[in-house]
C-alpha cells in the first residue's frame, strides 16, 4: 500500500481542491439561471445564444473532469430542452458556439439526434456561403454589417471553427472541416497583427490608437481567438498539417501573452496598456484555459510557463465574490472598457470552467 507524506498528500488533493471550487461557482450559475430574484441581463438568445453558450461549453470541460453526476445531466436537459437546436441566425458566428455541446452530448449518450439540426444548419450554409468581404463596415448600424456572416471579428474564432471540425470528425464530412480551416485562415490573415503577435478585434481597430499612440489590443477579443486555436487543435488528429500549423501560431501568440499578464497574475483588458487597469476575470481565464492546456499537451514549456498558469488561476480564485459569484467579468463588448467587482456574466462562469478544468488537469498546484 502506497503511504503519502503529508506534503504527497496536499499534492494529491489540489486538482481536487480547483474542482470543488468550479463545481461550486458551476451550481450556483444554474440556481441563478432558475432564480426569480436573481438574473444576469442575456442579449444573446438565452441558452443557444453566446453568452449562456460558453457558459455550457465550460460544462462541458467540468464534465470530463468532474465525478458529480449532476454536471452531466444538466447539460443533456438543456439540450432537450432545446431540442438541440441553434440560434435563429443562419451564418451568425455566435449563434453556432452551443453546438460545441451538443457534439458533446452526442458522445455521451444522447446519441446523433443530438447533432442532426447542427448538421442540417451548417449544410445551408455550405450551398449558399456568405460571399462578402471582412471589413467591418456599416453605416446603419450592428445589424446591416455584412461581414458577420463570416468570421470578421476575433470573438468569432472561438464560437465557429470548433464547431464545424467537430461536426466533420463526429460524421467524417470533410466539407465542414473545409470550410472552417478557409475562413479560419482567410480570418487570420487579415486580423492577425505578426509584429505583436495579437489579433485586432476586428478592421476598425486596425489604425485605432490609444492616448500614448499604442495600438488597441482587446483581452477577451484576443483571449476568445486564442482558446479558439485550442479548441480546433483539440479537433484535429496532432499530426494534420493543419494542426501543425495552428500549434505554430498558438506557440508564437503564447509566448506574446505570457510577457503581457501583469503582476498581480490578471491581463489588462486593453493588453498593450497595462497601467492603472482592474483585475478582469474573463480574459484572465482564457489564456490562463490556453497556457495550461499547451503545457499539458507538450506544446509549452513547462518550465517557461508554468509560473503565468499558476498566477492566473490564483486570479481567477481571487475574482469571486463573497456570494460566490464569478466578479469582474467585463459587461459585453468590442473593446477595452471599464470592468468592476460587481459585473457578472454567464460566459464569465464559462471561461472560468474551462480554465479550472484545465488546471486541474494539468495538477499545478
Amino acid at each position: 500500500m502506497l503511504l503519502l507524506t503529508s506534503v504527497d498528500a496536499g499534492h494529491a488533493e489540489a486538482p481536487k481542491r480547483v474542482l470543488l471550487r468550479a463545481e461550486s461557482l458551476a451550481k450556483r450559475q444554474l440556481d441563478d439561471l432558475t432564480s426569480i430574484a436573481y438574473s444576469i441581463p442575456d442579449r444573446s438568445g438565452g441558452s443557444r445564444g453566446w453568452e449562456q453558450g460558453i457558459f455550457w461549453v465550460g460544462m462541458t470541460a467540468l464534465a470530463e473532469q468532474s465525478p458529480q453526476s449532476w454536471v452531466r445531466k444538466a447539460i443533456l436537459a438543456m439540450g432537450r430542452a432545446n431540442r438541440w437546436t441553434l440560434g435563429p441566425r443562419l451564418y451568425h458566428a455566435d449563434d453556432h458556439v452551443i453546438g460545441q455541446v451538443y457534439l458533446w452530448a452526442a458522445e455521451h449518450f444522447a446519441g446523433s439526434e443530438a447533432i442532426a439540426p447542427l448538421r442540417l444548419k451548417l449544410d445551408r450554409i455550405l450551398v449558399d456561403p456568405p460571399r462578402v468581404d471582412l471589413n467591418f463596415a456599416s453605416t446603419e448600424g450592428s445589424d446591416s454589417i455584412a461581414c458577420l456572416k463570416r468570421w470578421c471579428w476575433s470573438d468569432a474564432l472561438f464560437m465557429a471553427p470548433p464547431t464545424w471540425l467537430g461536426l466533420s470528425g463526429a460524421t467524417g464530412d470533410r466539407r465542414y472541416r473545409v470550410y472552417a480551416l478557409s475562413e479560419f485562415w482567410a480570418t487570420t490573415s487579415f486580423l492577425y497583427d505578426p509584429t505583436e503577435r495579437l489579433y485586432f478585434r476586428d478592421s476598425r481597430f486596425f489604425e485605432l490608437r490609444d492616448a500614448k499612440g499604442r495600438k488597441v489590443f482587446w483581452s477577451r477579443g484576443n483571449g476568445w481567438a486564442f482558446a479558439g486555436i485550442v479548441r480546433m487543435m483539440q479537433a484535429l488528429p496532432s499530426d494534420d498539417p493543419d494542426c501543425l500549423r495552428l500549434q505554430a501560431l498558438f506557440q508564437e501568440m503564447a509566448g506574446r501573452v505570457k510577457d503581457l499578464q501583469k503582476a498581480d497574475g490578471y491581463w489588462s483588458s486593453s493588453l498593450l496598456a497595462p497601467e492603472g487597469s482592474p483585475p478582469e476575470s474573463s480574459g484572465t481565464a482564457l489564456f490562463t484555459y490556453g497556457l495550461a492546456w499547451g503545457i499539458e499537451h507538450g506544446l509549452l514549456e513547462r518550465a517557461t510557463f508554468e509560473s503565468a498558469v499558476r498566477r492566473g488561476w490564483q486570479a481567477l480564485e481571487r475574482a469571486i465574490q463573497p456570494d460566490g459569484r464569478l466578479g469582474w467579468v467585463q459587461p459585453p463588448g468590442d473593446r477595452p472598457s471599464e470592468v468592476a467587482s460587481t459585473d457578472m456574466n454567464f460566459y464569465g462562469v464559462g471561461v472560468f470552467l474551462l480554465a479550472a478544468a484545465t488546471v486541474a488537469a494539468l495538477d499545478l498546484e
